[in-house]
This record gives structure tokens, sequence and C-alpha cells, in this order.
């Protein structure tokens, strides 16, 4: 399921889990962290329990996800839910429970609060899934990871440099305590995917020598802001139009195509240069991130990756990826390769759906007692994706290292406990501060 998984041999029972987690409080490696009301999963046959941190579409997709892999040889239970919204709890145990009712026990374990997620991490589960706004996962995969739980958390794991330090740190820290760490970049999982990259990493078109991709559609959602709403809540209820809470389209979408990219290079860029702007996203509730983004991303290699994120309706749509090389061209996505007369030579076995087959495959390894960890691929995919944020936003050429080491937080998200908190940032005259390239380029948000 991942690069490098650590392989259990079967004297790594429940016994030896719980020993070697007690060991690591034992250096101090935890001091200060939350208490660990059980430890995890240790890879016997037993019933995996699973608690579910955001309960929005992904998450109630997800868990659904996971649930569906049950079996007598892998039994999952859905035993603990948290969100600040206690209408998406409802909402998502009715659309889990519509398929898996059986498979749903969280009756005295319904945690609501800005916080909760700390009342569902010291319940008594094995695994966690973070599908909370991305400004919140380097926290919540932190905490999770010092309480010893195992991991699927979705894209993109931060939305600013801070919060992928963040997630390295603590993805180190999972791996010395032998905790699975899965992160939903399914195309991973798809074996239509897998085969077209490795295909492409054999030389089937020759040297590469360009590449392209995009997530070009008409946008997402919004919620109209309700008059008893501070505006923590307001924002937290409208996530996607705020980088602290999303990272822009480029991180909460694009990141998909960018991972492909990175997967085919064997790594992320080394500079980036771009442009990006607003034209449609203009009245109050556009929140703060751009509509449209191009970027001309370099990697060590010297190949370029032209990248483009719209959200225009009435314009081009297209979810794809493509490389260009000395002895033809291929649409990954699709998994064809042409000659360089534009004749299909090869075509890649049919996708799964990769949304749940990141689960079948996370669960299969479990069971198998490998101990799959996605963590740093996420990280460095999220930082790609910030990278070329800060690109169009500054208008600027900007380096990995810089961009990687940059101070600028966009969040002091340990310090929100309610809706009562103030939130990040404030409108002025009810629109929000908005990046401008050439104006702002000390800003590399």
């Amino acid at each position: 399921m991942s690069e490098n998984p650590i392989q259990l041999t079967p004297a790594d029972n429940r016994r030896d889990f719980i020993k070697t987690t007690s060991a690591v409080l034992a250096t101090g490696a935890l001091a200060g962290t939350l208490p660990i009301a059980r430890a995890a999963h240790s890879f016997d046959s037993g019933e995996i329990k699973i608690g579910l941190v955001g309960c929005g579409g992904r998450g109630t997709g997800a868990a659904t996800q996971a649930l569906d892999t049950n079996s007598a040889e892998n039994r999952v239970k859905l035993t603990a839910v948290a969100d600040p919204f206690s209408y998406r709890i409802d909402e998502a145990l009715k659309g889990i429970g519509s398929k898996h009712a059986e498979r749903i026990d969280v009756t005295d374990r319904k945690f609501v609060g800005v916080d909760s997620f700390k009342r569902l991490i010291e319940s008594d589960i094995d695994m966690v899934i973070l599908t909370s706004p991305p400004g919140f996962r380097p926290l919540h995969f932190e905490t999770a990871v010092k309480a010893g739980k195992h991991v699927f958390m979705e894209k993109p794991v931060a939305t600013d440099a801070p919060g992928v330090r963040r997630v390295l740190a603590a993805n180190k820290l999972a791996k010395e305590k032998k905790l699975v760490v899965a992160v939903g970049l399914q195309r991973h999982h798809e074996s239509g995917y897998q085969a077209t990259i490795a295909k492409l990493k054999d030389g089937a078109i020759g040297d590469i020598n360009f590449t392209r991709c995009y997530w070009n559609g008409d946008g997402v959602w919004t919620r109209p802001r309700k008059p008893e709403q501070s505006e923590l809540e307001y924002q937290m209820n409208n996530w996607y139009y705020f980088n602290w809470l999303s990272g822009d389209h480029i991180c909460e979408q694009h990141i998909h195509n960018l991972d492909v990219i990175n997967w085919l290079m064997d790594g992320p860029p080394e500079t980036a240069q771009g442009q990006g702007g607003r034209q449609v996203r203009t009245g109050p509730d556009s929140g703060q991130i751009f509509d449209h983004h191009m970027i001309e991303y370099t990697y060590k290699n010297g190949v370029k990756l032209l990248s483009q994120c719209r959200h225009i309706p009435g314009c081009w749509a297209s979810v794809s990826e493509y490389a260009h090389g000395s002895k033809g061209w291929c649409d990954i996505g699709a998994g064809k390769i042409y000659d360089l007369n534009n004749q299909v030579i090869w075509n890649a076995p049919k996708n799964e759906l990769g949304h749940a087959k990141e689960h079948v495959d996370l669960f299969a390894d479990i069971r198998k007692g490998l101990i799959p960890n996605e963590g740093d691929n996420g990280a460095y995919s999220t930082m790609t994706s910030i990278m070329g944020r800060m690109a169009t936003y500054t208008g600027k050429v900007v380096k990995w290292d810089q961009c990687l080491n940059s101070k600028i937080s966009l969040a002091n998200t340990d310090a929100m406990s309610s809706f009562d908190n103030e939130a990040p940032i404030q409108p002025e005259n009810g629109k929000y501060w908005v990046p401008t390239p050439g104006i702002d380029p000390e800003l590399v948000i």
C-alpha cells in the first residue's frame, strides 16, 4: 500500500505492541500529551474500532468505505465521532447508517465542539479517520500519533509550511511507534495509475521532457452566513474559502494531480513561478481564495510541469495528468500511451474506485502484519501545492527549501477551543484580505 511498509513478525502481538508504546512513553518523547486510553490495534484478528474526526461529506464517505471492508476476516466498527457541528454528526451517522447500521456503536461517544477531537482520541479506539478541514490536520495528526492511534487522514495534510513540518515530525514518531499512517491520495491505489507510472518509469515514451496537469471545474458549495454565527463559526462552516482552513483549491483539489507528477518524478520540484487571481470570486461569500492558478514547476532533472487549476463555470473542464517524452506521450489518468504519430500503443488496466481501494489496501495490510506509512509523501505533495500557492500569491520565483522552511503560520489552531475564539482573519466592509501579486511579495504565504 505504501512506501516501505514495516513487516511485523508473529511475535509482535498486542502485548509486545503495548510494551513498545510504553517504552516510548518512558523516554519522555510523549511528555505532556493526552493519556492513552487504549493502545492501538496490534494486527491480531480482533475487531478494529474506528473514530471519525470530521463528519462532513468526505468524512462520511471515508467512514463508509472503511466499514465496507468489514468481513469475517476483517471486523471493523465505528465507535466514536467528533465534529464542531452537531448537525454534521447527525447527517454523517444517517449516511453511514444507511449502509452499515449494524457496524455503528457511538451511543455515548458523539463529541461536539472545536476541540472535540481530543475526547474522541482519548476514547476506546484503535484507528482514527481525520477528515476535518485541512488547517486542523497537523494538530489532529500529532495528537493521534502521540496517543498511539493508527491514522487515516485526508489530503492535504496542512495549509502552511509550519504545519507540513509538524506533520513530518509527527510521522517520524509514528514510524518509531509502528503506527499505520494512510493518506487520501488514492491514485496510488488504483491499478491503472500504478501500471502507467511503472510503464513510464521503464521508458515507454523515452526520456520524459515535459509534463502537464489540470484540475479545472466550476467550483464548490457555499453556505450562507447566519446572524447568530460568530466569525470563527462562519469560517469553519465555509472552510473551503479560507486559506488557513483549506489552503486554497490548489491544495484542496489540485494536490491529487501534483502528487501524480511527483510520483513520476520521484520527488517534489525545486522551483516554481506562476500567476493567479480572482475573476469570479468577488462577492461577500468568496472568502479569500483565488479562482485560478497557473504554475510552472521545475524538477531536479530539469523537467518542467505546467500546472493549472481553475474554479470558473463555463470554461474548459479537465482533471488530468500528461507526460511527454522523446518517443511519445501519455494520458496518465486514462492509462493511454501514444507514439509520436498520436497512435495508441498501450492501454493500462481500468482503474478501480480509489476512494474505496485505499481502504481495502489499508486493512489488508494491517491484517498481514504490515505497517504502511504514507505520511511523508502526503506532506511533500501538500508542500508542492503550498509552494504553487506561494508562487501565484507573490508573483515571484520560489524555491523548495525556502518554501518548506517558511515561518509564516496561517492560524494557531492549538488555541481554538470554541466558536467564541477569534478567527485568524477578519473581514473589512464584508470582504477579506486577498494577496496581490507584486504588491505583497514579501508575504510568502
